[in-house]
């Protein structure tokens, strides 16, 4: 995953480099990525690669494409607790994201993910000591009703979610949220520290997160028969470059547009989940189901709008 707060302060310096319908454009494709990664990890289950050593493998390969060509930010580099912190988040974040995608219903699984600005704001008031403001407790209020109308809808026809990979979606949002106040907590305790380095410091806690996780959830205790298969390294390897890249075009983009209106571009996730998730499987959304999604995509527009100066 990508965070929204991390590169905020160097928007306006180098946004005089390159228009901003260019970074636009960067965290558009790289939101992209995240809304059609649901898909490679479900072949590869398919082939019998449980999806968190799949998650793992492509973290680690990610991780050190990633330190290698970001080798030159390295003299940047600046310890804290804040570090492996941050690692934890976004590897827990990725483990619930992927495994829930995989084993759920990819939109409701999403849509519950992407109650991460419910999180954010009151873990940004715990943390960081933000103001709430009546605004935003009217934004947590319809992202909230929108999950309940969603969750509601579900089989088991309660407020909570109904299956192991809708909790994963949802403790994948907490996550992220916690990742995107770690970050920008990072931000401020490191200031000389290039944001670029957050990006190994992700994919790292994606693999050292996943390797456990395929072991308690996907029961891993034997050479998986996929990797007697050249098409399963061809995956993964691509799957390492594509999250790499995707990444490195969110920061890119990052660098010269606000957090406010990067954060509403990444909403295209949504829309690439839907569509895609709509052409590749059977599932459908009830009208009860998209009217809570919608609930849930208003109130993270309007928390990016909320936030414009």
């Amino acid at each position: 995953m990508t965070t929204i707060a991390s590169s905020a302060p160097a928007a306006d310096s180098a946004s005089h480099h390159e228009p901003q319908w260019a970074a636009a454009l960067f965290i558009l494709v790289g939101a992209s990525v995240w809304g059609i990664s649901w898909y490679p990890y479900r072949l590869l289950a398919g082939w019998g690669l449980g999806s968190m050593l799949a998650s793992s493998m492509t973290g680690a390969a990610a991780a050190v494409l990633a330190a290698v060509v970001l080798r030159r930010h390295f003299s940047t580099f600046q310890w804290s607790w804040l570090i492996p912190a941050l690692g934890i988040a976004a590897g827990i974040t990725n483990a619930g994201f992927v495994w829930g995608t995989v084993h759920g219903t990819v939109m409701r699984v999403l849509l519950l993910f992407y109650l991460t600005p419910v999180w954010t704001a009151l873990l940004a008031r715990l943390w960081l000591h933000e103001r709430l403001g009546w605004h935003g407790g009217v934004l947590l209020a319809l992202a909230l009703s929108g999950a309940m109308m969603m969750l509601w809808s579900g089989e088991a026809g309660t407020p909570w979610p109904g299956s192991a990979a809708e909790w994963a979606g949802l403790v994948a949002g907490l996550a992220f949220a916690c990742n995107n106040v770690l970050s920008r907590l990072a931000g401020q305790r490191h200031p000389t520290m290039r944001p670029e380095m957050r990006t190994v410091v992700v994919f790292t806690g994606c693999a050292l997160v996943g390797f456990p996780a395929a072991l308690l959830l996907d029961g891993v205790h034997a050479v998986p028969a996929a990797f007697s298969q050249g098409s399963t390294w061809l995956l993964l390897a691509g799957m390492a470059c594509v999250l790499v890249g995707g990444n490195a075009m969110v920061q890119r983009g990052l660098q010269r547009l606000p957090a406010n209106r990067a954060a509403l571009l990444m909403l295209f996730e949504i829309v690439v989940a839907a569509v895609s998730s709509a052409l590749l499987t059977a599932e459908r959304l009830s009208p009860q189901e998209m009217l809570g999604g919608a609930c849930i995509i208003l109130a993270g527009a309007l928390s990016g709008l909320s936030r414009r100066k």
